[in-house]
């Protein structure tokens, strides 16, 4: 089986390298060419987008958001008419389900499958290849596939048909917004009242409050460190779109929506780059402390 993967960003250069040590025959192609040249250099060919639709039994791609999606897939001399039929698309990008439902219906026409099947995890878990997917789409399809998935996760779910995985990435995002907000906001409390929050942590990281976002957020938090793992302005897209899907079918989320605006002050104050742990840095404006220093 030949796989061409399209996105070589933070999350796409180490799955990359899982695949490869995994032992698939993998093409890539990236709009960064050191990107290419350093999978090139791991064992990966190189081809351009057109070139991979054409030689690839499955097509992977790795993007910002839904416009990347679509350009790549449906655009002018996208991949998608490169493809044969039979061939699969898995889409792995973060994006709003509704466009990955009109991705599988244009694919459909020309005899393409499609599994929408966005990650969860970060860079940590992306290099050491343990991230979460929550997939969507057919089974047989899936199930052909889960395999590939594994190479790169630990844990590779099947929620519904094309689409369901996106809006479980939308869960996903909303919980894991709102407890950053919560971690920053009680370290903020406990400095302010006299409590140092390193031990506030390692008191209650063990309890109901324990969370794998407080165990990975909190210490970069306390150290000041806010290298991205997962950057603010991706972050944004991904509310950005769960505020979009929740609108269209009513479901309310007031939460989701403060944390928003908590991000967009740290993306129009030079924080969109950022790790999303750094919405610590919005209360430390607010109060004038240094969590943790």
């Amino acid at each position: 089986m030949k796989i061409g993967l399209i996105g070589l960003g933070i999350m796409g250069k180490p799955m990359a390298k899982n695949l490869l040590k995994a032992g698939y025959d993998l093409t890539v192609n990236d709009l960064n060419q050191d990107a290419v040249a350093e999978i090139a250099a791991a064992g990966a060919k190189t081809a351009s987008n057109a070139e991979i639709g054409e030689t690839c039994d499955l097509v992977l791609t790795m993007l910002p958001n839904s416009p990347h999606v679509k350009a790549v897939m449906l655009g002018e001399d996208g991949v998608a008419a490169h493809m044969k039929p039979g061939s699969v698309f898995i889409d792995m990008s973060s994006i709003n389900p509704v466009a990955s439902k009109e991705i599988a219906a244009e694919l459909s026409k020309r005899g393409v499958e499609m599994l929408d099947a966005p990650v969860s995890g970060g860079e940590p878990k992306a290099i050491d290849g343990t991230l979460s997917f929550m997939v969507g789409g057919k089974q047989e399809v899936f199930d052909q596939f889960k395999s590939v998935l594994e190479a790169m996760g630990s844990s590779v779910v099947l929620c519904g048909d094309v689409g369901a995985g996106n809006t479980t990435k939308l869960a996903n995002q909303i919980i894991v917004a709102c407890n950053i907000q919560a971690v920053a906001e009680a370290f903020t409390l406990a400095q302010m009242a006299g409590v140092d929050p390193k031990l506030v942590f390692q008191a209650i990281k063990g309890g109901l409050a324990g969370s794998t976002v407080m165990n990975a957020k909190g210490p970069m938090m306390i150290a000041g460190n806010d290298k991205p793992g997962f950057k603010i302005d991706l972050h944004i897209k991904d509310l950005n779109n769960a505020l979009d899907c929740a609108h269209t079918v009513g479901a309310p989320v007031p939460m989701t929506a403060q944390v928003q605006e908590i991000l967009q002050w740290m993306h129009n104050h030079e924080g969109g780059q950022k790790d999303h742990s750094a919405i610590a840095q919005y209360y430390e404006h607010l109060t004038g402390i240094q969590i943790g220093r």
